[in-house]
């Protein structure tokens, strides 16, 4: 993409803001952002660290670690700002730096923009004890604005952070250096790990959040009042999804309601959740299907997402998402799959 010029120190230079609703053009947006590595709290912005519901904060937002999960290592948080990209080196900055974050992403003041926020969300829960709110998915965004607009897509359609990249509506940018280092990912899995981070790494972890700024408003001109809701709901339930735990999800904050004008409108849409199936330990395999082939089937009959842990884990469960007569009809389907394994 564009050169970057990598910068120690929390100074801004501010000249263009994309955060006013204009969209001036993106690559040339991203030649004036400085960059700057974050290894201590002191040199993150100080609206950041405080959030407040004086300044509401948009801030693209992305994690890059080793095995991304709960059980692998997070080591660099992107923090996207109109006027700045901050990389937090979670390996240098360690649980002290985690801990000054955790009041800005666990904020309701600070939307976070994000592509897929399930992996980094569980992450940050089982690492950090950070529960992860007010979160804008790119990935359901583009989904339901695709379904607002009356294009239909398989139950398994979900756009890549690439794809959305070059997708003219809400960027046209091509993302050549993302296979690059993926090829160095499966070359070496550490590779997040090392230190000094190199110009590539840090030109890397630039590049997945320097456009969400300028995504997120393009998208927002495009959302209806019943699709915002809707991004907020499943945004708040894919967050927590694979942060399962013994109390259920019960410290988490509560999931947005149905806004009052969508109820006066005569058609308001029916409540979302989350539901969490258990499976017989070893029977995974007959649930999921040869090639995926029970799972699909189900979600061609139940408007709902279904989502497993794969070999990241959890083990053993089946997460379902969507309007609750969905999501119990899926449920009802599953445990039908499930006695037939026996």
């Amino acid at each position: 993409m564009a050169d970057m010029a990598t910068d120690g120190s929390p100074e801004l230079d501010g000249d263009d803001d994309i955060s006013d609703g204009k969209h001036p053009d993106p690559e040339a947006q991203l030649s004036k952002v400085p960059i700057h590595i974050v290894t201590h709290a002191s040199q993150l912005p100080s609206e950041f660290l405080k959030p407040s519901p004086e300044r509401h904060l948009v801030i693209g937002f992305d994690c890059e670690g080793v095995d991304l999960c709960r059980h692998g290592t997070l080591c660099i948080m992107q923090l996207a700002f109109p006027d700045g990209i901050y990389l937090v080196d979670v390996i240098q900055g360690g649980v002290m730096l985690m801990k000054a974050c955790k009041p800005a992403l666990e904020s309701s003041y600070i939307t976070k923009v994000i592509h897929d926020c399930k992996r980094d969300s569980e992450a940050l829960y089982f690492q950090f004890g950070i529960k992860l709110h007010n979160v804008v998915d790119t990935q359901i965004a583009y989904s339901l604005i695709e379904e607002q607009e009356g294009r239909t897509r398989s139950p398994d359609d979900y756009i890549s952070f690439v794809g959305l990249l070059a997708d003219p509506r809400y960027c046209g940018v091509p993302y050549l250096e993302k296979q690059e280092v993926r090829v160095l990912l499966r070359q070496d899995p550490g590779y997040w790990t090392y230190r000094p981070l190199s110009e590539q790494m840090v030109r890397a972890a630039a590049d997945d959040v320097c456009f969400l700024l300028y995504i997120y408003h393009k998208m927002m001109e495009k959302l209806n009042e019943r699709s915002l809701w809707h991004l907020a709901v499943r945004g708040a339930l894919y967050s927590r999804c694979f942060c399962i735990n013994d109390n259920e999800y019960a410290d988490w904050p509560p999931v947005p309601p149905v806004p009052d004008n969508l109820i006066v409108e005569g058609n308001a849409p029916e409540e979302e959740i989350l539901s969490v199936l258990n499976v017989p330990h070893g029977k995974m395999g007959c649930v999921i299907g040869r090639r995926g082939a029970s799972i699909l089937s189900v979600k061609e009959s139940c408007n709902a997402e279904i989502l497993i842990g794969g070999a990241k884990g959890p083990p053993d469960k089946v997460f379902i998402i969507g309007p609750v007569k969905q999501v119990r009809k899926a449920e009802a389907i599953l445990r039908g799959k499930m006695l037939e394994t026996y």
